[in-house]
């Protein structure tokens, strides 16, 4: 079976990785929270050694000065894009979640030697915490995938799915797609974020990330049919169990904040990020051992993703 290093990519958590022609992009957040780098290699492997290239840095003062958190990089319609998360203060312990998401654009052929123009706030239907958006086509249309904080439902972050209008602004409603209800949602924190989005055979799944970033983060799962009506919240189902978690076997802990990306002859892979321990001082947010990784997705008989177990650290 195929392999990779494990872990791919050291300290660098929610991990994202772009298969883009014959090429492979990465970004994801850096252990100081303050830029945006991406790399870009022929192959998942040469990724681990190939040159960071900062196409971005934070401000020192304003909305995006602190905290940018978990990138992801987009092409749309021949331009590039990057949408993140930013806060206007790093006090956590006395305004964690103060995040709003943003987005940068960049109409050069490469994402690495392009001019980046600051889009703005993408704005949404309330200016609360918000956070980790991807995007993907579909039926047509330009979707917008987001974790966020409801004024009127308890805990930390749902999730919303909304049309786009163009790459930065949000068309019609948003819809909640989840929002944390069992025990493995709710342990440490009430989470659901870190959403990304797999087409397979007749359904659309999402995964999302749930609980605490300690140990206790995990991986959900949701699944509509590819022709349902997207909006409908009745489209989509919800898994009763997490579909990816810690393996004390293997010391791997708290898997997620993935994405996907596929080989070259199109099998499907995952990307996560997990630490290797359990002993963190402080916040585990600034706990810099989540480590990027990736493995092989197998699918069963009836169509449904089958995630495994996280491999064990091997060179």
């Amino acid at each position: 079976m195929l392999q990779w290093p494990n872990p791919l990519i050291e300290q660098r958590a929610d991990p994202f990785i772009l298969h883009e022609g014959s090429e492979y992009y990465f970004i994801a957040s850096v252990p100081e929270y303050d830029r945006l780098e991406i790399r870009r290699a022929s192959s998942i492997t040469e990724l681990a050694q190939a040159e960071s290239v900062v196409v971005w840095r934070k401000p020192d003062t304003g909305p995006m000065s602190e905290l940018i958190w978990a990138p992801e990089l987009h092409r749309i319609a021949g331009k590039w894009y990057i949408y993140y998360a930013a806060a206007h203060t790093k006090a956590l312990r006395d305004n964690m979640f103060q995040h709003r998401m943003y987005v940068l654009e960049c109409a050069d052929d490469c994402p690495l030697t392009g001019t980046w123009v600051e889009k703005g706030q993408l704005i949404t239907q309330f200016d609360t915490f918000c956070l980790d958006a991807t995007t993907f086509s579909h039926q047509g249309k330009q979707w917008y995938l987001w974790a966020q904080k409801a004024p009127d439902i308890p805990g930390n972050s749902n999730l919303y799915l909304s049309e786009m209008a163009n790459p930065w602004t949000l068309k019609g409603e948003a819809v909640m797609l989840s929002k944390p209800e069992f025990d493995w949602e709710c342990r440490g924190f009430l989470v659901n974020e870190g959403p990304a989005v797999i087409f397979h055979g007749e359904r659309i799944f999402i995964t999302y990330s749930a609980s605490a970033t300690d140990e206790n983060y995990c991986m959900g799962l949701l699944w509509a049919n590819k022709d349902a009506n997207l909006l409908d919240p009745k489209s989509w189902h919800k898994s009763p169990h997490p579909v990816f978690t810690t393996c004390e076997t293997n010391r791997q802990f708290g898997p997620g904040h993935n994405s996907f990306t596929t080989t070259p002859d199109g099998q499907d892979v995952l990307v996560y990020h997990a630490r290797n321990y359990t002993e963190i001082e402080g916040d585990p947010l600034y706990d810099p051992g989540r480590h990027t990784r990736v493995k092989l997705i197998e699918w069963s008989p009836d169509g449904m993703p089958d995630f495994g177990i996280p491999p064990a650290d091997h060179p």
